[in-house]
């Protein structure tokens, strides 16, 4: 899993924070190759997995802001490295928090210009954590334009951060 920072370690680190109930559905919105959907699976979860452009079967093709889901259809949503290509990252995160049930976690890491913490508050999330993860993110985006790779996040102008969060919909 090469197609965000931190890969599947950052993955699993995610989920263990999240604290997730055995057999949860999760969204991955972003699921390109379906690398973190097949990680989810084989944990037990119940995960389906769209992208903008999907590079597998098991992805379906979908709009982060409008994904076709009814209200309240999953236990969690999974996003690294994605909303922000939507371009309008706060309406992904508010449709994350639509497609949430009561007490549903969102996970996300991702790159952003704004105070990511207020971004989640003002959709109505609770945040139950934050790590500004900047460090790696720039590791990493210099390694994968180095291996011409950058798949991920396009090429961002301006003063960037990545951070990491969880936010549990109250």
């Amino acid at each position: 899993m090469r197609s965000h920072p931190g890969g599947k370690e950052h993955t699993l680190r995610m989920l263990e924070l999240a604290e997730l109930p055995e057999g949860a559905s999760v969204l991955d919105m972003g699921a390109g190759a379906g690398e973190a959907l097949k990680l989810l699976r084989s944990m037990g979860f119940e995960a389906e997995g769209i992208d903008l452009k999907p590079r597998s079967t098991l992805v379906r093709r979908g709009d982060f802001l409008h994904t076709g889901f009814p209200d309240e259809s999953f236990n969690a949503v999974l996003s690294q490295c994605a909303f922000f290509v939507s371009g309008d990252q706060s309406g992904a995160v508010r449709e994350a928090y639509r497609l949430l049930r009561k007490g549903g976690k969102l996970l996300l890491s991702d790159v952003f210009f704004t105070d990511p913490q207020d971004m989640l508050r003002n959709a109505g999330f609770t945040v139950i954590y934050s790590e500004d993860m900047t460090g790696l993110w720039r590791e990493y985006y210099l390694e994968t334009l180095w291996r011409d790779d950058a798949l991920c996040c396009g090429i961002p102008k301006g003063k960037s951060s990545y951070h990491f969060l969880i936010g549990r919909k109250d």
